[in-house]
């Protein structure tokens, strides 16, 4: 009989110990949520940044080919112009492209 109570209660125990490991410890239930919610946001990271992949692959494309597309980027983010040609740079809100007078101070 008192052999069967020792039994019993290390069965119980036991079960008590995989039911904390399975809800609580650091591979259980919940650490499994956070891991899936944490894949849902790479995933989502993942396809953004594989679009904008694309899009800096095929500026790239026509930086090395497209001599008018190289000299309007050159124009319009290094602030370069043509011969004749007068530039007004006025002061932005920080949000816009960096240039010529964006370290200037009032």
């Amino acid at each position: 009989m008192l052999f069967r109570r020792l039994l019993l209660a290390l069965v119980i125990f036991c079960n008590l110990i995989l039911v904390y490991n399975l809800i609580w410890s650091d591979k259980g239930v919940f650490a499994y949520l956070d891991l899936k919610g944490h894949q849902k946001e790479l995933k989502a990271r993942l396809d953004t940044l594989g679009s904008r992949s694309l899009d800096v692959s095929q500026e790239i494309r026509w930086l090395k080919s497209d001599r008018a597309f190289t000299e309007k980027m050159t124009r319009s983010h290094g602030n370069y112009l043509k011969d004749n040609e007068i530039i007004y740079i006025f002061p932005g809100d920080g949000s816009g492209e960096g240039g010529v007078g964006d370290d200037i101070k009032n």
